[in-house]
């Protein structure tokens, strides 16, 4: 069963091209453009949600809870 969770993806110019971070998780991508740094971004949390535990996904989310 796929879970849907709702996160807030930052992209920012960075040089020549852009970085994109979840804050919640304190992940980050790049790309050479706005859509391929979003694209990156959502990659990098999928192989994070498949290679970490719950306990990890909930312990990121403390940490970088306001």
């Amino acid at each position: 069963m796929e879970r849907k969770v709702q996160l807030t993806a930052v992209i920012e110019r960075e040089g020549d091209g852009y970085v994109a971070l979840c804050p919640e998780l304190d992940i980050a991508s790049q790309g050479d453009t706005v859509e391929q740094a979003k694209a990156n971004l959502q990659e990098a949390l999928e192989g994070f949600f498949e290679a970490a535990g719950d306990l990890e996904v909930a312990r990121r989310r403390r940490e970088n809870s306001p």
